[in-house]
């Protein structure tokens, strides 16, 4: 196979992929190996690929493909979620820009709409997946909408709810009037907005007097049924027992009694709106208000809020505060800062609001997910530190509202069969539900067509907490082929913003369900962000289109460039520089290949001593860094086992052992070297496979003719044997020697094609074991030790051993001595300022400690350089 001139990264992505495919190497069954199982954390059907599904997926094809190397049945099932918020604001949006109201439309007419929508943008985002190379079994790809994943949502409702722990209740809620739907307490993000506190009076009945309160909702008086004050405080003493007029709509309420009531806070007193406020509606409950909604579900006002009706909440909220003031019930306002909460989906405000929910409790489910995580460890977060989060989470978990007011979803299975609130059965089918409602009833003249389902969806979590186990049948055939060969699964990837929304409630299904953990390991990888630290988003106009970058520098060099700076839960200062530098070691690695591929090979010439040592020093360093690759992924320090790779072959490989070996111009290499560097590279790319697919796979075919069998990406990973760790420490003093004779070539402006004699006093007694490879790279005619200094030569140091150099007729010896002498006298003043410092007693007590040793090291080099000055200078007088 011929080598192109150059690598066009978008042919090999798609041809290899293509090959991939074709050869269904991504596809798992169950047989006699061990699996390794991932799922995806599945995208919105809606969504396209942004940077941190780059990172996520990056990362889980790192780890699959490993597998796949290290000869396990490796198992990546991909899929997209339903995203019940997101997917009918969309449709409804769309809808809307049609002329078409939702309402208008039955469930069954909206759906259609949903479905058509999902149909022709939902497989956008994996096949955007595939340009990054994701080897996920694409034949197993799910959608939580699919029967059979809806079938298992459902039977898990029925489950719960005969189990007694789903129920129905009318409580307070989180409303998106936006959305209009519930929101679990998870759903909701808590910002601090500026705002104002409105300081109301409520006219005492029967007298002249005032109560002022302080609200920073002025709109909702329309919804006070009391005002309570603290029994303990003797300001409002003479209000016990009589009733306030509420301004505007002259309702008539009481004033209770509470010790709820903080003193401290605005005027000591508070109103209650038990429709709008969950400490409130407790007060409420506690003394028998009545409860008085104002809101329609779009957050305007009904017909409670008069002559406000229909208009929305912060329109109210201006005009209200000018009617207060223009009669006299506004005393004051105030800046005030408060803490809102907002929509995770919409952004909207959320409103508190009372509504007949269906809600689970949690309080035992979340036992054994506590347990397996921070007791036993069965469970691993990485890194460690996310416990904490999840700690808090969980042990302050409430019942979890699942029921929202969308139609884009599961509906929920229960029946209704008469007018009451407990007239319904739950049951997968509505012919179960009508065999249940018959035998609640006793009414065996029931038909289908007396029942009503409930219009709610679910929670779209609460249909991909079953993600690890639906995706494998698990829930509808526990006892299935697949369940039982893949399920627990191995890895988790995820960010740590939805550690309790996701992670933390597919542990519990998993326990609920199957007894068994879901996963073993949680990775959970930072935010992507940009140079100014801020979250990469499509209103900040921060964000790059990964397909863009993917297009510029190659789908290797983005994942390469992602990784380097991925270390587990720290943000990712992204810059395109780093994809720039993934592109650059893509080139590298090529024109290393090119390097190889281009030498004459003879079957004759002898190998040279120097290339022996050179394979035996590069076997033990790639081991070393293979042990080292090894503890980085076990730690799941996937950034780290990039960068010890990168090493090894940019700096290892490239710059040292590529140089040892290469013959002389216009000579050929030994076939045994040549071999030996042959299978040095395809080492080095199994270990980059992971990292680099389409590059690597490219050069493997390259390097030979293989079979479909014999891919790279079905080869088999390099396996850990001993090595003579040694030979890597003696080779760093090596390394230092052929520096300081290429400072002197270079300083002394030696040509390399101009040998030069070497000689050493060995004071340190170092290894000689690389003194071919000393001889070879400073093209040394004479490589001899010695007892004594050398004269007429020049020098360096490395430890204590001296080398000398000595000159040739090319040198003037006379500009050398004044060269040198000038470098003499300027390192002595430079050591006498150093020296001055250290001996000046108020400096040396009262410099930190990183100070005072940087002025010592100071010192130390100094007075090595004076030395070897003095050395070179004595050897050419």
């Amino acid at each position: 196979m011929s080598i192109p001139a150059q690598f066009d990264a978008k042919t090999i992505e798609n041809k290899w992929y293509d090959y991939w495919m074709k050869n269904n190497y991504f596809h798992s069954e169950p047989d006699h190996r061990t699996p390794y199982t991932i799922v995806i954390p599945p995208p919105n059907v809606t969504g396209v690929l942004h940077m941190g599904h780059m990172l996520n997926n990056t990362i889980q094809d790192v780890l699959i493909r490993r597998a796949r190397l290290k000869g396990f049945n490796a198992c990546w099932v991909p899929g997209t979620d339903h995203a019940s918020i997101a997917t009918e604001a969309k449709v409804v949006a769309k809808l809307k820009e049609e002329g078409i109201n939702k309402n208008d439309l039955t469930r069954e007419e909206f759906l259609a709409h949903a479905w058509e929508w999902t149909h022709k943008y939902g497989g956008v985002i994996l096949d955007q997946l595939k340009k990054l190379g994701a080897s996920c079994d694409w034949e197993r790809t799910k959608f939580t909408m699919d029967p059979d994943m809806s079938a298992s949502v459902i039977r898990s409702f029925v489950d719960l709810y005969n189990k007694g722990l789903i129920y129905r209740g009318y409580r307070m809620v989180n409303w998106d009037p936006e959305a209009k739907t519930t929101l679990s307490d998870e759903e909701v993000i808590y910002e601090e907005q500026q705002g104002k506190l409105f300081f109301l009076q409520y006219k005492i009945e029967g007298s002249e007097d005032f109560l002022t309160i302080a609200t920073t909702r002025p709109e909702t008086i329309f919804g006070d049924t009391a005002i309570c004050i603290n029994p303990n405080d003797e300001r409002f003493a003479h209000l016990k027992g009589k009733s306030a007029i509420v301004p505007i709509c002259g309702r008539v309420i009481p004033i209770i009694e509470d010790e709820y009531v903080d003193v401290e806070f605005g005027t000591g007193c508070l109103k209650v709106t038990p429709a709008h406020d969950m400490n409130d509606k407790t007060l409420g409950e506690k003394h028998n208000l009545e409860i008085i909604d104002i809101f329609n579900e779009d957050a305007t006002l009904n017909s409670f809020g008069l002559h406000y009706q229909g208009k929305d909440r912060f329109v109210v909220r201006t005009e209200i505060a000018k009617e207060l003031e223009e009669i006299g019930a506004l005393a004051k306002t105030e800046i005030h800062l408060n803490k809102v909460g907002t929509s995770e989906r919409t952004k909207a405000v959320i409103e508190p609001r009372l509504s007949d929910q269906w809600f689970l409790k949690m309080e035992d489910l979340v036992k054994p997910a506590i347990q397996s995580v921070l007791v036993d460890g069965d469970i691993k977060l990485h890194p460690k530190r996310f416990e904490n989060t999840y700690a808090h989470w969980l042990n302050n978990i409430r019942d979890w509202n699942i029921s929202r007011q969308l139609w884009w979803g599961q509906q929920i299975p229960a029946y209704y069969y008469g007018d009451g609130k407990e007239d319904f059965v739950v049951a997968e089918s509505i012919e179960d539900a009508l065999a249940l409602a018959k035998e609640k009833t006793a009414n065996s003249s029931l038909t289908t067509s007396d029942l009503k389902q409930d219009v709610d969806a679910l929670d779209t979590w609460f249909s991909s907490w079953l993600w690890p186990m639906s995706v494998f049948g698990g829930i509808m055939d526990p006892e299935s082929e697949d369940f039982k060969y893949y399920y627990p699964t191995n890895d988790l990837v995820t960010g740590p913003d939805i550690l309790f929304f996701w992670v933390a409630r597919m542990i519990i299904a998993g326990y609920e369900y199957a007894g068994k953990k879901p996963f073993t390991n949680v990775y959970l990888t930072g935010l992507v962000r940009d140079k100014q630290r801020r979250k990469m988003s499509k209103s900040l106009g921060n964000s790059p289109d990964p397909l863009d970058l993917i297009e510029k520098f190659g789908a290797d060099g983005v994942r390469v460039g992602l990784l380097l700076s991925a270390s587990a839960g720290n943000d990712i200062m992204f810059d395109e520089e780093l994809c720039n530098q993934g592109k650059g070691f893509s080139n590298k690695i090529c024109n290393a290949f090119k390097l190889i591929k281009g030498w004459e090979v003879s079957e004759t010439i002898p190998q040279p001593e120097s290339s022996k040592v050179a394979i035996e020093w590069y076997e033990a360093k790639l081991q070393q860094t293979l042990v080292d690759i090894e503890d980085n992924f076990e730690k799941y320090r996937i950034s780290d086992a990039l960068m010890a790779i990168y090493k090894l072959v940019w700096d290892d490989f490239c710059s040292w052992f590529l140089e040892m070996i290469k013959p002389a111009y216009q000579q050929p290499i030994d076939k045994a070297t040549f071999d030996k560097a042959i299978e040095m590279l395809e080492i080095n790319l199994k270990l980059l496979h992971p990292f680099m697919p389409f590059l690597t796979e490219e050069i493997w075919h390259l390097i030979a003719d293989r079979t479909p069998e014999e891919a790279l990406i079905v080869s088999t990973w390099p396996a850990l044997k001993p090595f003579n760790a040694s030979l890597i420490t003696d080779f760093e003093s090596t390394i230092e020697v052929i520096s300081g004779i290429r400072t002197i070539r270079k300083d002394k402006n030696i040509p390399f094609k101009d040998s030069i004699e070497l000689k050493a006093i060995n004071s340190e007694n170092l290894s000689t074991y690389f003194d071919t490879i000393v001889t070879k790279l400073g093209n040394i005619s004479a490589f001899e030790y010695v007892a004594a200094k050398v004269d007429g030569a020049l020098s360096f140091r490395v430890k204590s051993n001296e080398y000398f150099i000595p000159i040739s007729g090319n040198i003037n010896v006379a500009e050398e001595i004044a060269k040198l002498t000038a470098e003499l006298v300027y390192t002595q003043g430079f050591l006498k300022s150093v020296q001055a410092k250290l001996s000046n007693e108020k400096f040396v007590a009262g410099a930190p400690e990183k100070v005072l040793a940087n002025e010592k090291q100071k010192e130390a080099d100094a007075l090595a350089k004076i030395a070897t000055i003095e050395q070179s200078l004595a050897g050419l007088k």
